[in-house]
């Protein structure tokens, strides 16, 4: 039998690395609320989508697979979808609804100050962004008791590291933010405003009063005076100048998305790309669409001298939204004036967005297209994660000449999607008070359709590219002769 050859790189030989945004109701085009992430990684540990029913006899315990985390977990379960690592099912869910239809983010990797860690250092075996999903989205009814919830873990676990995570409901949005091994402070998303972050905490004003718009730690500001962190002499308490770290790497690797995300969407804004003077949260010039978020996740500075694509430049120092390790894309939609099973939609692109197809997946559904729940670290033609990855990996080698040719295929095909969307809910509304099994296969129908069609389209695509690539080689090395 022959022997398969193992890649190079299988696990954490990357860091996990997101870009965040998060838009309020009365600040998107159809008074949906949005929260939205990119996840980087490995480019060759798969995503799974991954489905868990109700229970009233779930783990009681909660046993890290690649930490030395653990914790308790009540018995009582809510089902709730996931994006995991192939090799981690259970762990590092992502991103993803419950059943009672609260969505949660997690996570964005953010880092504390030295100063900060030295009176309240990280915790090797508490929390870490590979547990904290599938630690709290089981067991939340609320966006708020999502941050209740996880601010009482922290407290008492600590955590392995820093992070930030979004919670929505069908009422409001919140986003926490750790500031230490053991504090935290969480903030609730203004409507009429959207919030912007790349691997950096963002948040600044906290006030302890004001329960209705934050949640923290008892003591994060008497914490800061005590160790030195804050002097309420100089001025208001400050977040992020009292407990995050801000070093010369922010500067290219975390500012220039933030400046050029609340560029595209605010150009009135004037920022400075070297200083984190930027907005914690901004108004856009024109209300934020699912489809603007689709472009904003496929930005690379498009066309200007930092895009590394278009000048086929790895070395270029400012880094952008759409990179190739990218495993998953996704934008979180509550929809709070339709019934749960379609006002809740989780638009996915899995591997490097650019390059990418987004594709809804509904909180009502109850199962996947097998491709969609089996890649692994190697290529196979039998997973779905694996077939969008070869679109890219194919696109990556001539960017200048094949990604427009990947680019329209799947716009195309999104924007075929969205009228299908549209026509489908209407059809849903139409039966799901009278006939909700009908409504229910209806619904699962469409998302099988549309899930397959999205692999019918790859393969094409890949054929499409690969016959050009052909073409390309042989004009290349011709060695023609007489």
């Amino acid at each position: 039998m022959r022997q398969k050859t193992q890649p190079q790189q299988l696990h954490t030989d990357y860091p996990s690395e997101c870009t965040t945004i998060i838009v309020g109701r009365q600040h998107t085009s159809d008074g949906s609320m949005i929260v939205a992430r990119s996840e980087d990684w490995n480019a060759v540990l798969a995503k799974n989508l991954e489905i868990y029913e109700d229970t009233d006899h779930g783990p009681e315990r909660f046993v890290a697979l690649d930490s030395p985390f653990r914790c308790d977990l009540p018995k009582r379960a809510l089902g709730y979808s996931a994006l995991a690592p192939y090799h981690l099912h259970g762990h590092w869910g992502s991103a993803g609804f419950n059943s009672v239809g609260v969505g949660m983010s997690a996570t964005e990797s953010i880092f504390s100050s030295d100063r900060a860690l030295e009176a309240d250092p990280l915790v090797p075996d508490g929390v870490a962004e590979n547990s904290v999903f599938n630690i709290v989205l089981p067991y939340i009814h609320s966006a708020r008791e999502g941050v209740e919830r996880l601010g009482s873990l922290i407290e008492m676990h600590g955590v392995a590291e820093g992070f930030g995570v979004g919670f929505v409901d069908s009422h409001e949005i919140w986003y926490l933010e750790t500031a230490s091994g053991h504090r935290w402070l969480a903030t609730r998303i203004p409507e009429d405003q959207y919030f912007v972050t790349g691997n950096q905490s963002r948040f600044r004003k906290y006030d302890p009063k004001d329960h209705a718009n934050y949640l923290a730690s008892d003591d994060l500001i008497e914490f800061a005076i005590q160790h030195g962190l804050y002097d309420p002499t100089r001025g208001e308490f400050d977040f992020h100048e009292a407990y995050i770290r801000d070093v010369k790497l922010d500067t290219t690797y975390n500012y220039p998305r933030v400046w050029g995300l609340q560029a595209q969407l605010s150009p009135s804004i004037k920022n400075d790309v070297t200083k984190n003077t930027f907005p914690v949260f901004a108004q856009a010039a024109e209300p934020i669409s699912i489809s603007r978020l689709r472009q904003l996740f496929r930005f690379h500075y498009d066309g200007t001298d930092h895009d590394p694509y278009l000048h086929q430049n790895p070395k270029e120092v400012y880094r952008p939204v759409s990179i190739f390790r990218t495993t998953q894309t996704h934008l979180l939609q509550v929809r709070p004036e339709l019934p749960q099973a379609i006002g809740c939609v989780n638009y996915v692109a899995l591997g490097m967005a650019d390059l990418s197809v987004f594709l809804p997946l509904y909180e009502g559904i109850r199962s996947y297209p097998k491709a969609y729940t089996k890649g692994t670290n190697e290529s196979s033609h039998e997973s779905a994660y694996w077939k969008f990855r070869k679109v890219q990996a194919l696109g990556m080698v001539d960017y200048n000449r094949y990604a427009p040719i990947i680019k329209k295929v799947y716009a195309d095909f999104e924007a075929e999607t969205d009228q299908r969307q549209r026509e489908m809910e209407e059809q849903y509304l139409a039966i799901y008070q009278t006939q909700p099994l009908h409504a229910r296969d209806l619904l699962q129908a469409f998302s099988d359709h549309v899930l397959r069609s999205a692999l019918e389209v790859t393969d094409q695509l890949i054929e499409t590219l690969f016959t050009h690539l052909t073409i390309d080689i042989q004009a290349e090395y011709e060695f023609h002769g007489a």
